[in-house]
């Protein structure tokens, strides 16, 4: 099993239409294949700022089967312009 982590800087305000669009493009990530789960956390001290952990099966599951897919495209239409900066993403064993 792979982690993926990312922190998630969100624009200053946009937090709440953030966590709406997060709420569709849930049902995006969960139905890729090896997808495993997924937690997003609010963090408590810094406002507009998330943890996305995102268990896969392997790490191609997500950067060849995730990332190069159709499904893809429209996760990155509903999330990638509320961030700044753009997040770096790791993986973990």
């Amino acid at each position: 099993m792979i982690l993926e982590l990312a922190i998630l800087h969100v624009k200053e305000g946009l937090s709440e239409a953030f966590e709406t669009n997060f709420k569709k493009a849930e049902s995006i990530i969960s139905s890729m294949k090896g997808y495993i789960s997924h937690e997003l956390k609010k963090c408590i001290e810094t406002k507009d700022k998330y943890l996305l952990l995102v268990n896969w099966e392997t790490i191609e599951d997500h950067e060849i089967g995730f990332r190069q897919s159709e499904e893809y495209q429209e996760w990155r239409a509903l999330l990638h312009h509320f961030y700044d900066p753009f997040p770096t993403v790791e993986h973990y064993k």
